[in-house]
Protein backbone atom coordinates (compact mmCIF):
# COMPACT_ATOMS: atom_id res chain seq x y z
CA UNK A 1 0.00 0.00 0.00
CA UNK A 2 0.91 3.63 -0.78
CA UNK A 3 2.43 5.70 2.07
CA UNK A 4 3.43 8.91 0.50
CA UNK A 5 1.04 11.55 -1.28
CA UNK A 6 1.93 12.56 -4.66
CA UNK A 7 1.52 15.37 -6.93
CA UNK A 8 1.83 16.65 -10.69
CA UNK A 9 0.28 18.87 -13.15
CA UNK A 10 -2.56 17.50 -15.06
CA UNK A 11 -2.93 19.35 -17.60
CA UNK A 12 -0.99 20.25 -20.57
CA UNK A 13 1.67 22.96 -19.04
CA UNK A 14 0.96 25.86 -21.93
CA UNK A 15 -1.41 28.17 -22.59
CA UNK A 16 -4.66 27.28 -21.92
CA UNK A 17 -8.05 28.28 -20.53
CA UNK A 18 -6.61 26.81 -16.59
CA UNK A 19 -4.19 24.23 -15.29
CA UNK A 20 -5.00 21.40 -12.42
CA UNK A 21 -2.45 20.54 -10.22
CA UNK A 22 -3.22 17.48 -8.53
CA UNK A 23 -2.32 15.75 -4.95
CA UNK A 24 -3.19 11.99 -3.86
CA UNK A 25 -2.28 10.46 -0.88
CA UNK A 26 -2.88 10.40 3.06
CA UNK A 27 -1.51 14.12 3.27
CA UNK A 28 -2.99 15.72 0.45
CA UNK A 29 -5.87 17.57 2.81
CA UNK A 30 -2.89 18.78 5.38
CA UNK A 31 -0.91 20.25 2.39
CA UNK A 32 -3.54 21.81 0.23
CA UNK A 33 -4.32 24.21 3.44
CA UNK A 34 -0.97 25.19 4.11
CA UNK A 35 -0.78 26.81 0.26
CA UNK A 36 -4.58 27.93 0.24
CA UNK A 37 -5.76 31.48 1.66
CA UNK A 38 -9.82 32.01 1.44
CA UNK A 39 -11.22 35.18 -0.10
CA UNK A 40 -10.78 37.00 3.32
CA UNK A 41 -6.81 35.71 3.43
CA UNK A 42 -7.68 33.13 5.91
CA UNK A 43 -5.59 29.63 5.95
CA UNK A 44 -6.50 26.78 7.46
CA UNK A 45 -9.51 26.18 6.00
CA UNK A 46 -12.10 23.20 6.63
CA UNK A 47 -11.93 22.36 3.06
CA UNK A 48 -15.82 20.32 2.52
CA UNK A 49 -15.37 17.59 0.40
CA UNK A 50 -16.62 17.50 -2.90
CA UNK A 51 -17.60 21.24 -3.14
CA UNK A 52 -15.26 24.15 -4.86
CA UNK A 53 -13.85 26.75 -3.03
CA UNK A 54 -12.25 29.92 -4.20
CA UNK A 55 -9.05 31.72 -2.79
CA UNK A 56 -5.68 32.24 -3.38
CA UNK A 57 -2.30 29.56 -3.72
CA UNK A 58 0.09 30.76 -1.69
CA UNK A 59 3.74 30.32 -1.57
CA UNK A 60 6.08 29.08 1.83
CA UNK A 61 6.57 32.72 2.12
CA UNK A 62 2.72 33.57 2.53
CA UNK A 63 2.87 35.56 -0.96
CA UNK A 64 -0.08 34.69 -3.80
CA UNK A 65 0.73 32.97 -6.73
CA UNK A 66 -2.93 32.96 -8.62
CA UNK A 67 -6.76 32.98 -7.66
CA UNK A 68 -7.10 29.56 -7.64
CA UNK A 69 -10.29 27.13 -7.06
CA UNK A 70 -9.63 23.95 -5.16
CA UNK A 71 -11.80 20.89 -4.73
CA UNK A 72 -11.47 18.50 -1.70
CA UNK A 73 -12.01 14.51 -3.04
CA UNK A 74 -12.67 12.32 0.71
CA UNK A 75 -11.18 8.37 0.19
CA UNK A 76 -12.51 5.56 -0.97
CA UNK A 77 -14.62 7.22 -3.27
CA UNK A 78 -11.92 8.89 -5.66
CA UNK A 79 -10.05 8.33 -8.63
CA UNK A 80 -7.05 6.61 -6.93
CA UNK A 81 -9.42 5.67 -3.58
CA UNK A 82 -6.81 8.01 -1.72
CA UNK A 83 -7.53 11.59 -0.43
CA UNK A 84 -7.25 13.80 -3.91
CA UNK A 85 -7.16 17.51 -3.46
CA UNK A 86 -7.45 19.38 -7.40
CA UNK A 87 -6.33 22.88 -7.25
CA UNK A 88 -7.56 24.89 -10.21
CA UNK A 89 -5.52 27.89 -11.46
CA UNK A 90 -5.14 29.85 -14.58
CA UNK A 91 -3.58 28.77 -17.62
CA UNK A 92 0.16 29.34 -18.27
CA UNK A 93 3.51 27.62 -17.44
CA UNK A 94 4.49 29.92 -14.47
CA UNK A 95 1.19 29.82 -11.85
CA UNK A 96 0.95 26.36 -12.43
CA UNK A 97 5.12 25.80 -11.96
CA UNK A 98 4.56 27.66 -8.63
CA UNK A 99 1.43 26.20 -7.06
CA UNK A 100 3.39 22.67 -7.65
CA UNK A 101 6.91 23.91 -6.22
CA UNK A 102 4.67 25.05 -3.15
CA UNK A 103 3.20 21.54 -2.67
CA UNK A 104 6.68 19.57 -3.07
CA UNK A 105 7.89 22.04 -0.78
CA UNK A 106 5.30 21.08 2.13
CA UNK A 107 6.13 16.97 1.59
CA UNK A 108 5.19 15.88 -1.90
CA UNK A 109 7.05 13.51 -4.04
CA UNK A 110 6.11 14.58 -8.42
CA UNK A 111 4.45 11.77 -9.29
CA UNK A 112 5.96 8.96 -11.67
CA UNK A 113 4.40 8.53 -15.49
CA UNK A 114 0.83 7.11 -14.90
CA UNK A 115 1.03 6.83 -11.17
CA UNK A 116 -2.27 8.30 -10.57
CA UNK A 117 -3.88 5.29 -12.25
CA UNK A 118 -1.21 2.85 -10.96
CA UNK A 119 -2.72 3.62 -8.05
CA UNK A 120 -6.16 3.20 -9.10
CA UNK A 121 -5.28 -0.61 -9.97
CA UNK A 122 -3.19 -1.14 -6.84
CA UNK A 123 -6.09 0.00 -4.50
CA UNK A 124 -8.78 -1.84 -6.43
CA UNK A 125 -10.69 0.55 -8.25
CA UNK A 126 -9.54 -0.87 -11.84
CA UNK A 127 -8.42 -4.01 -12.72
CA UNK A 128 -5.74 -4.24 -15.82
CA UNK A 129 -7.70 -3.87 -18.30
CA UNK A 130 -9.27 -0.69 -17.44
CA UNK A 131 -6.02 0.98 -16.74
CA UNK A 132 -5.02 -0.02 -20.29
CA UNK A 133 -8.21 1.50 -21.22
CA UNK A 134 -7.21 4.97 -19.68
CA UNK A 135 -3.98 5.43 -22.07
CA UNK A 136 -6.00 3.97 -24.88
CA UNK A 137 -8.61 6.48 -24.82
CA UNK A 138 -6.46 9.62 -24.37
CA UNK A 139 -4.36 8.20 -27.58
CA UNK A 140 -7.31 7.61 -29.49
CA UNK A 141 -7.98 9.09 -32.97
CA UNK A 142 -10.94 8.17 -34.05
CA UNK A 143 -14.10 7.50 -32.75
CA UNK A 144 -14.36 3.91 -33.30
CA UNK A 145 -11.38 3.18 -31.33
CA UNK A 146 -12.35 5.71 -28.62
CA UNK A 147 -15.56 3.70 -28.58
CA UNK A 148 -13.87 0.07 -28.15
CA UNK A 149 -11.40 1.59 -25.03
CA UNK A 150 -14.87 3.04 -23.09
CA UNK A 151 -16.02 -0.26 -23.83
CA UNK A 152 -13.02 -1.75 -21.73
CA UNK A 153 -12.97 0.79 -19.22
CA UNK A 154 -16.55 -0.27 -18.35
CA UNK A 155 -15.22 -3.19 -17.30
CA UNK A 156 -17.06 -5.34 -20.47
CA UNK A 157 -13.77 -7.26 -21.29
CA UNK A 158 -12.96 -7.49 -17.43
CA UNK A 159 -16.18 -9.15 -17.08
CA UNK A 160 -15.81 -11.65 -20.11
CA UNK A 161 -12.29 -13.04 -19.10
CA UNK A 162 -13.26 -13.07 -15.49
CA UNK A 163 -16.39 -15.17 -16.29
CA UNK A 164 -14.19 -17.23 -18.36
CA UNK A 165 -11.57 -17.57 -15.11
CA UNK A 166 -14.24 -18.61 -12.71
CA UNK A 167 -15.65 -21.61 -15.01
CA UNK A 168 -12.20 -22.86 -15.08
CA UNK A 169 -11.66 -22.47 -11.35
CA UNK A 170 -14.92 -24.61 -10.70
CA UNK A 171 -13.67 -27.16 -12.97
CA UNK A 172 -10.27 -27.14 -11.33
CA UNK A 173 -12.29 -27.66 -7.78
CA UNK A 174 -14.15 -30.59 -9.21
CA UNK A 175 -10.69 -32.38 -10.26
CA UNK A 176 -9.55 -31.76 -6.74
CA UNK A 177 -12.35 -33.22 -5.50
CA UNK A 178 -11.91 -35.92 -8.27
CA UNK A 179 -8.22 -36.44 -7.12
CA UNK A 180 -8.56 -36.64 -3.31
CA UNK A 181 -11.45 -38.02 -2.90
CA UNK A 182 -12.01 -40.67 -6.08
CA UNK A 183 -14.78 -42.78 -4.16
CA UNK A 184 -16.72 -39.42 -4.79
CA UNK A 185 -16.42 -39.06 -8.48
CA UNK A 186 -15.19 -41.12 -11.83
CA UNK A 187 -12.76 -39.69 -13.88
CA UNK A 188 -15.02 -40.47 -17.03
CA UNK A 189 -17.35 -38.36 -15.45
CA UNK A 190 -14.78 -35.03 -14.57
CA UNK A 191 -13.00 -35.73 -18.25
CA UNK A 192 -16.46 -35.39 -19.83
CA UNK A 193 -16.95 -32.59 -18.18
CA UNK A 194 -12.83 -31.02 -18.88
CA UNK A 195 -13.91 -31.71 -22.90
CA UNK A 196 -17.11 -30.01 -23.12
CA UNK A 197 -16.00 -26.86 -21.47
CA UNK A 198 -12.35 -26.82 -22.88
CA UNK A 199 -14.21 -26.81 -26.21
CA UNK A 200 -16.59 -24.07 -25.18
CA UNK A 201 -13.77 -22.06 -23.94
CA UNK A 202 -11.53 -22.40 -27.36
CA UNK A 203 -13.97 -21.17 -29.29
CA UNK A 204 -14.40 -18.31 -27.52
CA UNK A 205 -11.36 -17.28 -26.88
CA UNK A 206 -11.01 -17.92 -30.67
CA UNK A 207 -14.02 -15.30 -31.11
CA UNK A 208 -11.91 -12.82 -29.20
CA UNK A 209 -8.88 -13.19 -30.80
CA UNK A 210 -10.78 -13.00 -34.43
CA UNK A 211 -11.59 -9.03 -33.38
CA UNK A 212 -7.75 -8.38 -32.58
CA UNK A 213 -6.62 -7.68 -36.05
CA UNK A 214 -9.74 -4.81 -36.60
CA UNK A 215 -8.96 -3.63 -33.13
CA UNK A 216 -5.51 -2.73 -34.22
CA UNK A 217 -6.34 -1.29 -37.74
CA UNK A 218 -8.86 1.46 -34.90
CA UNK A 219 -6.41 2.04 -32.44
CA UNK A 220 -3.31 2.39 -35.03
CA UNK A 221 -4.62 3.24 -38.39
CA UNK A 222 -4.37 1.54 -41.47
CA UNK A 223 -0.30 2.05 -42.44
CA UNK A 224 -1.20 3.47 -45.99
CA UNK A 225 1.72 3.95 -48.64
CA UNK A 226 0.88 6.02 -51.20
CA UNK A 227 2.97 5.17 -54.12
CA UNK A 228 3.81 5.69 -57.96
CA UNK A 229 6.51 7.32 -60.34
CA UNK A 230 7.47 11.12 -60.25
CA UNK A 231 4.21 13.77 -60.57
CA UNK A 232 1.33 11.27 -60.99
CA UNK A 233 -0.08 13.54 -57.95
CA UNK A 234 1.06 11.08 -55.00
CA UNK A 235 1.15 14.66 -52.94
CA UNK A 236 -2.22 16.12 -54.22
CA UNK A 237 -3.97 13.26 -53.19
CA UNK A 238 -2.48 12.85 -49.95
CA UNK A 239 -3.57 16.70 -49.36
CA UNK A 240 -6.84 15.76 -51.07
CA UNK A 241 -7.37 12.90 -48.15
CA UNK A 242 -6.41 15.27 -45.62
CA UNK A 243 -8.31 18.09 -46.58
CA UNK A 244 -4.73 20.43 -46.16
CA UNK A 245 -1.77 21.50 -48.11
CA UNK A 246 0.83 19.40 -46.20
CA UNK A 247 2.42 18.12 -48.80
CA UNK A 248 4.37 20.35 -51.48
CA UNK A 249 2.83 19.65 -54.60
CA UNK A 250 4.71 20.80 -58.45
CA UNK A 251 5.44 20.31 -61.34
CA UNK A 252 9.53 19.46 -61.16
CA UNK A 253 9.81 15.71 -60.19
CA UNK A 254 12.14 14.95 -56.87
CA UNK A 255 10.23 17.54 -55.17
CA UNK A 256 9.33 14.81 -52.63
CA UNK A 257 12.65 13.78 -51.15
CA UNK A 258 11.61 11.94 -48.01
CA UNK A 259 8.12 10.16 -46.58
CA UNK A 260 5.58 12.76 -44.82
CA UNK A 261 3.46 10.32 -42.40
CA UNK A 262 -0.01 11.66 -41.26
CA UNK A 263 -3.06 10.34 -39.54
CA UNK A 264 -6.64 11.07 -41.04
CA UNK A 265 -10.38 9.59 -39.82
CA UNK A 266 -12.07 9.68 -42.89
CA UNK A 267 -15.94 8.15 -42.48
CA UNK A 268 -14.99 6.05 -39.76
CA UNK A 269 -11.64 4.51 -41.68
CA UNK A 270 -8.24 5.56 -39.88
CA UNK A 271 -5.51 5.68 -41.93
CA UNK A 272 -2.15 6.79 -41.33
CA UNK A 273 -1.20 7.92 -44.70
CA UNK A 274 2.21 7.88 -45.90
CA UNK A 275 3.29 10.09 -49.01
CA UNK A 276 6.82 8.84 -51.03
CA UNK A 277 9.32 9.85 -52.88
CA UNK A 278 8.85 9.29 -56.69
CA UNK A 279 10.09 5.88 -57.23
CA UNK A 280 12.71 6.00 -60.46
CA UNK A 281 16.01 5.75 -61.19
CA UNK A 282 18.02 8.73 -60.52
CA UNK A 283 21.59 9.95 -59.62
CA UNK A 284 20.46 12.19 -57.60
CA UNK A 285 21.94 11.30 -53.67
CA UNK A 286 19.09 12.67 -51.78
CA UNK A 287 16.32 11.62 -54.28
CA UNK A 288 17.86 8.33 -54.06
CA UNK A 289 17.51 7.75 -49.99
CA UNK A 290 13.74 8.98 -50.78
CA UNK A 291 13.44 6.25 -53.23
CA UNK A 292 15.02 3.54 -51.01
CA UNK A 293 12.99 4.86 -47.64
CA UNK A 294 9.80 5.09 -49.89
CA UNK A 295 10.60 1.38 -50.38
CA UNK A 296 11.34 0.46 -47.21
CA UNK A 297 8.01 1.97 -45.68
CA UNK A 298 6.29 -0.38 -48.48
CA UNK A 299 7.53 -3.48 -46.79
CA UNK A 300 5.99 -1.95 -43.45
CA UNK A 301 2.69 -1.23 -44.79
CA UNK A 302 -0.29 -2.88 -44.58
CA UNK A 303 -1.94 -1.06 -47.92
CA UNK A 304 -0.41 0.33 -50.72
CA UNK A 305 -2.16 3.22 -53.08
CA UNK A 306 -0.89 2.16 -56.02
CA UNK A 307 -1.22 5.71 -58.69
CA UNK A 308 -0.93 6.08 -62.51
CA UNK A 309 -1.32 9.40 -64.56
CA UNK A 310 -3.66 8.19 -66.95
CA UNK A 311 -2.76 11.44 -69.09
CA UNK A 312 0.39 9.43 -69.69
CA UNK A 313 1.68 6.26 -71.36
CA UNK A 314 2.42 2.88 -69.19
CA UNK A 315 6.28 3.23 -68.70
CA UNK A 316 8.97 0.94 -67.07
CA UNK A 317 8.98 2.49 -63.75
CA UNK A 318 5.29 1.54 -63.58
CA UNK A 319 5.66 -1.99 -63.91
CA UNK A 320 8.79 -2.34 -61.88
CA UNK A 321 6.98 -1.18 -59.11
CA UNK A 322 4.08 -3.38 -59.75
CA UNK A 323 6.01 -6.40 -59.45
CA UNK A 324 7.81 -4.86 -56.26
CA UNK A 325 3.87 -4.53 -54.64
CA UNK A 326 3.01 -7.81 -55.87
CA UNK A 327 2.60 -9.37 -52.57
CA UNK A 328 0.67 -6.21 -50.68
CA UNK A 329 -2.92 -5.17 -50.59
CA UNK A 330 -3.32 -2.75 -53.13
CA UNK A 331 -5.71 -0.18 -54.37
CA UNK A 332 -5.19 1.12 -57.68
CA UNK A 333 -5.71 4.59 -58.96
CA UNK A 334 -5.76 6.13 -62.18
CA UNK A 335 -5.77 10.08 -61.80
CA UNK A 336 -5.96 13.21 -64.19
CA UNK A 337 -8.74 11.84 -65.55
CA UNK A 338 -10.31 15.10 -66.13
CA UNK A 339 -6.81 15.06 -68.67
CA UNK A 340 -6.64 13.35 -71.91
CA UNK A 341 -6.07 9.66 -71.22
CA UNK A 342 -3.46 8.13 -72.63
CA UNK A 343 -3.12 5.29 -70.22
CA UNK A 344 -3.42 1.91 -71.33
CA UNK A 345 -3.82 -0.87 -69.31
CA UNK A 346 -5.15 -4.07 -71.33
CA UNK A 347 -2.06 -5.74 -71.04
CA UNK A 348 -2.81 -5.77 -66.99
CA UNK A 349 -6.22 -6.92 -66.97
CA UNK A 350 -6.77 -7.57 -63.36
CA UNK A 351 -5.95 -4.04 -62.63
CA UNK A 352 -7.52 -2.38 -65.29
CA UNK A 353 -10.82 -4.55 -63.80
CA UNK A 354 -10.13 -2.94 -60.08
CA UNK A 355 -8.49 0.84 -60.86
CA UNK A 356 -10.22 3.36 -59.70
CA UNK A 357 -10.71 6.43 -61.93
CA UNK A 358 -10.56 9.99 -60.02
CA UNK A 359 -9.06 13.85 -60.27
CA UNK A 360 -7.46 15.21 -57.29
CA UNK A 361 -7.81 18.31 -59.52
CA UNK A 362 -11.81 18.04 -59.69
CA UNK A 363 -12.27 16.20 -55.76
CA UNK A 364 -13.52 13.33 -57.85
CA UNK A 365 -13.33 9.94 -56.36
CA UNK A 366 -12.52 9.94 -52.64
CA UNK A 367 -15.74 8.23 -51.62
CA UNK A 368 -15.10 5.37 -54.03
CA UNK A 369 -11.34 5.03 -52.35
CA UNK A 370 -12.88 4.82 -48.84
CA UNK A 371 -15.60 2.35 -49.75
CA UNK A 372 -12.73 0.15 -51.58
CA UNK A 373 -10.25 0.35 -47.94
CA UNK A 374 -13.72 -0.50 -46.19
CA UNK A 375 -14.57 -3.66 -48.08
CA UNK A 376 -11.04 -4.46 -47.69
CA UNK A 377 -10.30 -4.23 -44.14
CA UNK A 378 -13.91 -4.51 -42.76
CA UNK A 379 -15.80 -6.70 -44.70
CA UNK A 380 -17.82 -3.44 -45.75
CA UNK A 381 -19.08 -2.77 -41.93
CA UNK A 382 -17.91 -0.89 -39.13
CA UNK A 383 -20.44 -1.06 -37.15
CA UNK A 384 -18.20 -2.18 -33.61
CA UNK A 385 -20.91 -1.52 -31.08
CA UNK A 386 -22.70 -4.86 -30.53
CA UNK A 387 -18.94 -6.91 -30.57
CA UNK A 388 -16.60 -7.14 -27.75
CA UNK A 389 -13.39 -6.33 -29.90
CA UNK A 390 -9.28 -6.66 -28.56
CA UNK A 391 -7.06 -3.64 -29.11
CA UNK A 392 -4.35 -4.48 -27.53
CA UNK A 393 -1.33 -6.69 -28.18
CA UNK A 394 -0.34 -8.15 -24.80
CA UNK A 395 -4.32 -9.21 -24.40
CA UNK A 396 -4.21 -10.92 -27.70
CA UNK A 397 -0.93 -12.89 -26.71
CA UNK A 398 -2.30 -13.77 -24.02
CA UNK A 399 -5.72 -14.92 -24.90
CA UNK A 400 -3.64 -17.15 -27.78
CA UNK A 401 -1.33 -18.66 -25.12
CA UNK A 402 -4.57 -19.64 -22.94
CA UNK A 403 -6.33 -20.88 -26.08
CA UNK A 404 -3.07 -23.11 -26.80
CA UNK A 405 -2.92 -24.39 -23.25
CA UNK A 406 -6.90 -25.51 -23.68
CA UNK A 407 -5.91 -27.33 -26.98
CA UNK A 408 -3.28 -28.78 -24.88
CA UNK A 409 -6.06 -29.96 -22.44
CA UNK A 410 -7.67 -31.45 -25.50
CA UNK A 411 -5.03 -33.42 -26.76
CA UNK A 412 -4.35 -34.74 -23.34
CA UNK A 413 -7.96 -36.39 -23.06
CA UNK A 414 -7.33 -37.54 -26.74
CA UNK A 415 -3.95 -39.58 -25.39
CA UNK A 416 -5.67 -40.88 -22.02
CA UNK A 417 -3.33 -38.76 -19.91
CA UNK A 418 -4.50 -38.95 -16.16
CA UNK A 419 -6.70 -35.88 -14.52
CA UNK A 420 -3.48 -34.32 -12.68
CA UNK A 421 -1.49 -33.83 -16.37
CA UNK A 422 -4.84 -32.13 -17.68
CA UNK A 423 -5.06 -29.91 -14.55
CA UNK A 424 -1.65 -29.03 -14.86
CA UNK A 425 -2.50 -26.94 -18.65
CA UNK A 426 -6.41 -25.94 -16.90
CA UNK A 427 -4.17 -24.11 -14.08
CA UNK A 428 -1.91 -22.86 -16.79
CA UNK A 429 -4.67 -21.51 -19.08
CA UNK A 430 -6.18 -19.83 -16.56
CA UNK A 431 -3.06 -17.70 -15.24
CA UNK A 432 -2.32 -16.28 -18.40
CA UNK A 433 -5.87 -15.04 -18.05
CA UNK A 434 -5.63 -13.41 -15.07
CA UNK A 435 -2.55 -12.01 -16.47
CA UNK A 436 -4.93 -10.19 -19.06
CA UNK A 437 -6.74 -8.34 -16.00
CA UNK A 438 -3.92 -8.12 -13.79
CA UNK A 439 -4.99 -11.02 -10.90
CA UNK A 440 -0.95 -11.53 -11.34
CA UNK A 441 1.04 -9.07 -12.40
CA UNK A 442 4.93 -8.65 -12.28
CA UNK A 443 6.34 -5.27 -10.91
CA UNK A 444 8.06 -5.05 -14.86
CA UNK A 445 5.04 -5.41 -16.56
CA UNK A 446 3.42 -2.71 -14.42
CA UNK A 447 6.35 -0.53 -15.19
CA UNK A 448 6.01 -0.95 -18.82
CA UNK A 449 2.36 -0.34 -18.67
CA UNK A 450 2.18 3.07 -17.05
CA UNK A 451 5.32 4.52 -18.59
CA UNK A 452 3.41 4.78 -21.13
CA UNK A 453 0.96 7.17 -20.05
CA UNK A 454 2.18 10.97 -19.15
CA UNK A 455 2.75 12.63 -15.74
CA UNK A 456 -0.08 13.66 -13.93
CA UNK A 457 -2.43 10.61 -15.09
Amino acid sequence: MNTDTITAIATFPGNAGINIIRISGDNALNIAQKIFENKNKEKNINLKPRYLHYGYAVDRDGRIIDEVLISYMKSPNTYTREDIIEINCHGGVISAKKILEAVLFYGCRLAERGEFTKRAFLNGRIDLTQAEAVIDIINSKTDSSHEISVNHLEGRLSREINEIIGEIMDLLANIEVNIDFPEYDEDEVTIGKVKNLSEKLIKELDRLIRTADTGKIFKEGIKTVILGKPNVGKSSLMNFLLDENRAIVTEVPGTTRDTIEEYVNIKGVPLRIIDTAGIRETDDKVEKIGVEKALQKVNESDLVIMLFDSSRELEEEDLKILDYIKNKRVIYIKNKTDLENNLDLSGLEDIEKEAISISVLKNQGLDEIIDKISGMFFDGTLNISDELIINNVRHKNLLINAKNSLEEVQKSISNNMTIDFIEIDLKQAMEYLGLIVGKSVSDDLMDKIFNEFCIGK
